[in-house]
């Protein structure tokens, strides 16, 4: 049986370290105290910054195939503690474990396509001779590491977001002071007991439990050339103000829209909606939050959906059927139950659901809901969707466009032109046909647009945010 230590260090200029034991961290379905973590101070994390400062020349001349020999080395071990990150994964995010081995093996994939990309980090051979005045000249262009790196990972990817960091810097060679979430610190520790495997230079990672008010300097700290940061849009904004003249990537909140039209194979979108509406608890950014249904189908639907999320089974994250966990804390649970009960008080009608005990909230239905209510406004990151309809289908692409945010919607159609209407039209970073707004792959360009953040996550993508183009000029003549 897997079982977790007691206490666990936190990860210095490549080494573990044990300053303290002061950072509890709870069994989100129990409540009670699962194991302590080591917390960083202020002259800890300058030793970390200071560490990767040191670390940024001899990690940007590593060849490639030492940068991607370490990362697969922790695709190997990943692999091998497989059942162990699960676990951790399960008690200190309270997430179902068969979502928790899921995202394990998105850990996996993430690492594995960053040590596949490590050899990929091209430029190009561009001729200068466009007019007289150039003639004789060429020109050629390659990606540099940026330098030393901040991350800062969110609570309810614990493992994955912060491989979708970690990774991409590492196939680069920028190192990094990594900021854990204080609720789920484990996954990215772990990781950190990987790394120390490897002869990575020292200071080329630092991970660093510390509570929000203690961590100004991830992001003040001039030395740091980016902040790549996944949280709530309030606090990535504000980092973004105060961040300086570093480059910032942010990955923040949403309200995710799907539509489901007319043509729609109705069982497949049910099973499809269940899932990006509820899956952890509906804890995504992604998360299907407005589900907009053609007026033909409205009604069959309506009920297939209600009765689906009825079923449930909602309880213990360790038990292989359940599908709904806790929230991440009661506090939560109890902020969007508040929504809830506002949004019934406006109007909206409950069509299952609506009842919390604890960090538990029940999967909840809504329709009917006031506009300028929180819970339509808002991102829930919880489980809640508001159920609403349409007929004309430019009309549903201006519903989901009537939002601040503007991450990923889903469309269920079959009409090509729809399609290409709705990649033209809706203001979000991706549209996902046939599928849910939740649906990620980890080699895609994700991210948003609006309050949903700046730049892109996905190795590719980041590791072009991670490095800058510098350009060379031959005079031939």
């Amino acid at each position: 049986m897997t079982t977790l230590k007691d206490v666990y260090p936190l990860y210095l200029n490549n080494k573990a370290a044990q300053p303290n034991a002061d950072l509890a961290v709870t069994d989100k379905f129990t409540g009670e105290v699962a194991f302590h973590v080591a917390q960083a101070d202020a002259p800890t994390i300058e030793e970390g910054i200071a560490g990767a400062v040191r670390a940024a020349e001899p990690m940007a001349r590593m060849p490639a195939y030492e940068r991607q020999a370490v990362l697969q080395h922790c695709v190997d071990r990943f692999k091998a503690r497989k059942d162990e990150l699960a676990y951790a994964l399960c008690v200190e995010a309270g997430k179902p474990i068969k979502d928790s081995e899921g995202e394990v093996g998105r850990l996996i994939d993430t690492f594995r396509l960053a040590a596949e990309e490590a050899t990929r980090m091209t430029g190009e051979v561009q001729p200068l001779d466009i007019s007289p005045r150039a003639k004789g000249y060429q020109g050629m262009w390659k990606r540099v590491p940026i330098g030393p790196c901040s991350f800062i990972s969110p609570f309810n990817f614990p493992l994955n977001l912060a491989a979708h960091k970690i990774a991409p810097a590492l196939a680069v060679g920028c190192p990094f002071v990594m900021k854990p979430a204080s609720r789920t610190p484990l996954g990215a520790l772990i990781i950190g007991e990987v790394l120390a495997e490897t002869d990575l230079p020292e200071g080329a990672f630092s991970i660093l439990p510390a509570h929000r008010e203690g961590a100004d300097l991830f992001t003040t700290d001039d030395r740091l050339k980016l902040l790549s940061f996944t949280g709530s849009p309030g606090v990535g904004w504000d980092l973004k103000a105060r961040a300086g003249k570093k480059k910032i990537v942010l990955e923040l909140g949403g309200n995710a829209a799907v539509i489901v039209d007319a043509d729609a194979d109705l069982d497949d979108a049910l099973e499809r909606v269940i899932f990006g509406a509820f899956y952890q608890s509906g804890q995504s950014c992604i998360g299907v939050q407005r589900i907009i249904v053609h007026e033909s189908i409205y009604d069959r639907f309506r009920a297939m959906l209600v009765a689906r999320t009825k079923a449930l089974v909602a309880g213990n994250p360790h038990d292989r059927a359940t599908f709904i966990g806790p929230m991440i804390s009661k506090g939560e649970a109890r902020r969007l139950d508040g929504w809830i009960q506002d949004a019934v008080a406006r109007g909206a009608t409950l069509l299952c659901g609506g009842k919390r005990d604890g960090a538990m909230l029940e999967a909840t239905l809504l329709e009917n809901v006031d506009t300028a209510s929180d819970a339509y406004r808002e991102e829930a990151f919880g489980p809640l969707a508001m159920l609403s309809r349409f007929s004309d289908f430019d009309a549903a692409l201006d519903e989901v466009n009537d939002s601040k945010f503007g991450l990923q919607a889903g469309i269920f159609t079959r009409d090509l032109f729809k399609m290409f209407e709705a990649w033209d039209r809706l203001e979000v970073g991706g549209v996902v046909i046939n599928d849910v707004p939740s649906f990620r792959v980890d080699n895609m360009p994700y991210g948003g647009v609006k309050d949903s953040g700046l730049g892109r996550e996905g190795i590719r993508f980041a590791m072009e945010d991670m490095t800058e183009i510098r350009n060379l000029v031959i005079r031939r003549t």
